[in-house]
């Protein structure tokens, strides 16, 4: 089956058709940080237009690439929630339109469900059952996967995501957004001895996350130093290095608690070095193994829809043309 995949939830544009047999055969993505950089966060507004911009020419590019059109679809997946409602309404339109034009089956996707199944594009993919660290500007979620549409949520963010911790301290250290990656970046140059911050919540039990109380921690100590290069470099180190381990010690303990020996991490943090390398250092020491999604499927992108969309076309599903999205669709609400 080769399946079309459109991704709009927020402020990357991503087409891809990935096909049951020869695996992706190709993508486009695009990223809307410059336009929002200047608002210091993304403006939904200008995200939704700016989808409807830049969709149909990047699907035209994707044909051109892959010497495709759409009499060689077998059906079109697109992100129905949760997101932007703006910014999911053009996916939405586009792929029931085209659905209902070349007269093949389209499916809504949820957004989280594709971060799941992103490694699964990689020529070694998991095993089901696993347990996936979901961690990006939204969501920091261990989630225990036993088949696909069998999510069990064993631990969320009681306030800020990871991702969001991250943007929030690099603007406090004035680098703009997004700040995540550039936090990253600078911490690189920071010495691990000058500062220690706080690992939250790993002194209770349970698998729950919680980052507000590390940016403030953060947030005083910006307050009372003087910030030459060095000294933000330090804090920047620092606080990824609270962040990481923190996530560290809630995998282990999921390891451990379920009996897995999979780990899969999705979402944008998962691109981090520091925390992929002491992720693979904690996994070695429990004789677990480890996925990651290739850097480039780490953040927001259409070929996880497509590879989401077309398993469950496989398993016989497929949606009305109504044009129906969630913003705020729950992820153990989903099944197969």
């Amino acid at each position: 089956m080769r399946v079309l995949g459109i991704e709009t939830s927020c402020d990357e544009t991503g087409i891809a058709i990935y096909d049951s047999t020869q695996g992706l055969l190709g993508h486009q993505l695009y990223t809307q940080t410059a336009m929002h950089a200047m608002y210091g966060g993304v403006v939904p507004e200008l995200a939704s237009r700016d989808h409807v911009r830049k969709v149909l020419p990047m699907l035209i590019a994707l044909f051109q690439q892959t010497q495709l059109s759409g009499k060689d679809l077998d059906g079109i997946a697109y992100t129905a929630g949760p997101g932007l409602i703006g910014a999911l309404l053009v996916g939405a339109m586009l792929g029931r339109t085209l659905g209902w034009a070349w007269q093949i089956p389209t499916i809504g996707v949820h957004h989280l469900e594709g971060h799941l199944l992103a490694p699964f594009l990689e020529p070694h993919p998991p095993m089901f059952p696993f347990i996936a660290l979901l961690v990006s500007g939204g969501h920091t979620e261990l989630v225990k996967v036993s088949r696909l549409g069998q999510y069990e949520i064993l631990g969320d963010t009681l306030d800020d995501a990871a991702g969001e911790a991250f943007d929030k301290t690099a603007r406090l250290l004035g680098l703009g957004y997004p700040g995540g990656s550039a936090l990253a970046t600078l911490a690189e140059y920071g010495s691990p001895s000058r500062f220690h911050f706080p690992r939250p919540m790993v002194d209770r039990p349970g698998l729950d996350f919680s980052f507000s109380g590390l940016k403030t921690y953060a947030a005083h100590v910006i307050q009372t130093h003087n910030l030459d290069e060095q000294t933000k470099a330090d804090i920047a180190y620092a606080f990824q290095a609270a962040v990481v381990e923190t996530l560290v010690i809630k995998c282990r303990r999921a390891l451990r608690q379920t009996g897995l020996k999979q780990l899969l991490i999705a979402g944008g943090v998962g691109a981090n070095r520091m925390l992929r390398q002491a992720l693979q250092a904690m996994v070695q020491s429990e004789q677990a193994c480890v996925y990651f999604p290739r850097l480039e499927f780490c953040t927001d992108n259409g070929a996880m829809i497509a590879y989401a969309g077309c398993q469950r076309l496989l398993a016989g599903q497929q949606d009305s043309l109504a044009i129906d999205v969630n913003p705020r669709w729950s992820l153990p609400s989903l099944s197969i």
